[in-house]
């Protein structure tokens, strides 16, 4: 690893970042994490980002390390540091070192760290080629609404659809798809797009939140309601979201052919209207 990493209040180069094998992250995965986007040097998207990090501290009893224009800052200083244009900023917060033991320790010290990665998310190719979906059973805990740093059934989901040859993996449960292993998935049936309503069952993606305010300025209509596989082979498209990706087309799932097997319009109105908007944020002229 390389770059400049944020630990516990400190810019430190990667190499020289060490937590304790002590820390409950390392031993329970008591903790969340977010991921944000970057554009023009520029984080996308921060009330949101902010809103969601919160919620998910709060569930977890967990204390903010900072104010939250502080982390604003300290994200900002990643950016800077290392020179990211374009790409992302990962950063987690765990409830510390503590002796080991499943209930929470009392006046621990959060372990607060954040490292920031190159990425191609504005001219992503996968965006003109679409990209291949496998269905895997989902076997995660009940609240996925929180977005903890216990991500050890998402890993097996997304090895499992990478020996098959996915890109993706498409969580099933009670016959119903949830959400992709890190992702939110969609189908699209006669021009209407269909995602999961929220709920303890899946995370509440923050490209899911703001594609559907994009939609309904734009009279796209978008019902939040469950689908079954089968819905989704017979649909006419299908896509994912997420916070690096943005909008991938979907032109396979299972091996069969979704619509023309090519990126479908829908897909490619949603992408170019949260580019546009992502665009405008970082203070890029079209």
């Amino acid at each position: 690893m390389n770059g400049i990493v944020f630990l516990n209040g400190e810019y430190m180069n990667a190499d020289d970042a060490k937590v304790s094998v002590f820390d409950r992250g390392y031993m329970f995965g008591d903790g969340v994490y977010e991921v944000v986007p970057v554009v023009n040097y520029t984080v996308l998207d921060r009330e949101p980002f902010l809103e969601r990090f919160g919620r998910s501290l709060s569930e977890l009893e967990l204390d903010w390390p900072m104010s939250g224009d502080d982390f604003l800052v300290m994200i900002d200083e990643i950016i800077k540091r290392n020179d990211i244009k374009e790409g992302g900023v990962y950063m987690q917060v765990t409830r510390g070192i503590a002796p080991r033991d499943f209930s929470y320790p009392k006046d621990t010290p959060t372990t607060c760290t954040a490292f920031g990665f190159k990425k191609d998310v504005i001219n992503n190719p996968l965006a003109k080629s679409g990209i291949k979906v496998v269905t895997v059973e989902d076997i995660r805990w009940k609240r996925r609404d929180v977005k903890s740093i216990a991500l050890l059934g998402q890993c097996i989901a997304k090895e499992q659809a990478k020996r098959k040859g996915a890109y993706e993996g498409w969580m099933v449960e009670d016959g119903f798809i949830t959400e992709g292993t890190s992702s939110t998935a969609y189908i699209v049936k006669n021009g209407v797009i269909y995602t999961r309503p929220l709920s303890n069952s899946i995370l509440p993606g923050i490209r899911r939140k703001l594609l559907i305010d994009i939609a309904s300025k734009h009279n796209i209509k978008i019902e939040e309601r469950p689908f079954t596989p089968n819905e989704a082979l017979d649909a006419d498209e299908a896509f994912l979201s997420s916070a690096t990706t943005f909008v991938l087309p979907i032109v396979e799932i299972d091996g069969k052919k979704i619509g023309t097997g090519k990126p479908g319009p829908v897909f490619q109105k949603m992408r170019e209207m949260y580019i546009e908007s992502a665009l405008n944020i970082a203070g890029v002229t079209l």
